[in-house]
């Protein structure tokens, strides 16, 4: 097992060891269920149609009538996020969020005078919100490496400082 790192100041690595260990312990299941509300809070903006997106989805899928799909496509994330949220769900989410991603990347191939201000190294505000879906896309890759595990914890990680006594 590899070694943790070590700060040279014993308080200051005890404090950091505390501080490593409630990361390590819920830092996954943070990242799980803050994946699950922004999904469902994107989501439900989509049937109303009160989503800054409706615009550019209109525009990158013009042969598709908004009036279903955008509903739909809303629908769809409000899944993805209760099945984030639903741990038993989670292979279901993730398998939605990854026939999802690929459309979401869209309107960088098919409309770059939207999405760059100089293509490809300055992306516009619309640009930044579909390039950020990378992170989406490795959040659910981390999420996705816990399905088989009965916590979601890293094995380890919920230790304080090797039972040195400091609280």
């Amino acid at each position: 097992m590899e070694q943790p790192t070590r700060l040279p100041h014993p308080m200051l690595d005890a404090f950091d060891a505390r501080v490593a260990g409630w990361m390590g312990r819920y830092g996954i299941p943070l990242l799980r269920w803050s994946l699950g509300i922004v999904f469902i809070w994107f989501g439900l903006l989509k049937p109303w149609r009160l989503s800054p997106a409706d615009d550019l989805i209109e525009a990158t899928v013009y042969w598709v009538d908004p009036a279903w799909f955008i509903p739909l496509l809303g629908w769809w994330e409000v899944a993805i996020g209760v099945g984030l949220l639903v741990r038993p769900l989670n292979r279901v989410a993730i398998l939605l969020l990854f026939l999802q991603m690929p459309g979401t990347m869209l309107p960088l191939v098919l409309l770059p005078e939207v999405c760059f201000v100089h293509v490809p190294w300055a992306p516009t505000l619309e640009g930044q919100y579909i390039i950020k879906n990378l992170v989406l896309i490795s959040a659910a890759l981390v999420v996705g490496g816990t399905v088989r595990k009965r916590r979601e914890t890293i094995q380890g990680a919920s230790g304080s400082g090797g039972g040195s006594g400091a609280r």
